[in-house]
């Protein structure tokens, strides 16, 4: 039996049905292991140690409207006393994130196995760690600059604009070379070229399905979960209104998840949501890629079970 620590967002906010969280809580207890359950900001330092206050839970696969979790006593823990702790809290990735990777990397170097990697946390940003595989993405610019931003939109015609740090398809625009709000956009986005954002050339295969792979220690699933946009949205993503349709992963989608699988296993990046739109990856997620309890739904799956099979193994290693 292992002791399986997990920080996250409130856990009474979640859509059990469909959180990837949850999946994964669930399984551990199927498994015999104890559940510790932490947010962010219960996490603190004592001395140059790693501690938490912290909860014991239990969990039910029942309905939003049923009882699906329950706490046990509430106590503090030194975060070294657990086997793994899972990081599972939303984005965005605020300096207050940034604090909790720092205190859960001492949990890590006393032995507790962390996913994902918290300094792989730090160095993956979800929208720029693709730009370190330029065979795999679309024709992309990274700038604050104004005028590089609009000379991209009329090299390319047809444009996707996002930040770098949002998620959920939050403040993505499409915008077009001829489009009359191209100014104001930019402006707004990049708080008059303080801050930069990322332009990407619209891939029309977005009309197909936004396509989330997930890779258990590098090794993508066999089946992917196709985000469609609704009728007249640019964006495919479930929070998005977005329709999830599963499909069997395809030859060139294995061919970009061997480009990016060594660079995963060295990072430490056990559990990662790439995002591919055609041929191409848009954004590799690892703060907390979501899809398993869809995947597992349409395909007979249990996903979470891979990756506890993965998990352990890793601490076998390490013993």
């Amino acid at each position: 039996m292992l002791k399986v620590g997990i920080v996250m967002d409130p856990i009474e906010n979640i859509k059990p049905y469909k959180d990837s969280s949850f999946a994964m809580l669930l399984e551990a207890q199927r498994r015999g292991h104890e559940l510790v359950y932490m947010q962010p900001e219960d996490l603190y330092l004592k001395n140059g140690q790693a501690w938490s206050i912290a909860s014991d839970l239990k969990v039910w696969d029942r309905p939003k409207t049923e009882q699906y979790f329950g706490f046990g006593g509430s106590h503090e823990i030194q975060l070294n006393t657990l086997d793994i702790i899972l990081i599972r809290q939303d984005p965005p990735f605020t300096n207050d994130y940034l604090y909790s990777t720092h205190m859960l990397e001492l949990a890590e170097a006393e032995g507790v196995l962390v996913v994902n990697k918290p300094q792989s946390l730090r160095d993956a940003n979800e929208k720029l760690f693709a730009s370190w595989f330029p065979q795999c993405i679309p024709p992309t610019v990274v700038t604050a600059n104004t005028d590089k931003l609009r000379a991209f939109i009329s090299d390319h015609q047809d444009t996707i604009l996002k930040p770098l740090d949002a998620m959920g398809g939050a403040s993505i625009f499409r915008v077009k070379h001829d489009d009359p709000n191209i100014s104001v956009i930019i402006e707004t986005m990049t708080d008059h070229g303080k801050h930069h954002i990322m332009a990407q050339t619209y891939l029309p295969e977005i009309k197909a399905g936004d396509k989330r792979i997930l890779l258990i220690n590098g090794e993508p699933l066999d089946y992917t979960l196709a985000r469609i946009p609704a009728e007249g949205e640019t964006r495919g993503n479930i929070a998005a209104g977005g329709t999830g349709v599963g499909m069997p992963i395809t030859d060139r989608e294995r061919w970009l998840c061997e480009q990016i699988k060594p660079t995963l296993k060295a990072k430490g990046l056990y559990f990662v949501g790439l995002d591919v739109i055609g041929d191409y990856i848009t954004e590799i997620n690892v703060t907390s890629p979501t899809c398993i309890r869809e995947l597992d739904t349409q395909f007979n799956l249990n996903i979470a079970g891979t990756l506890f099979d993965s998990l352990e193994a890793q601490l076998k290693l390490q013993e």
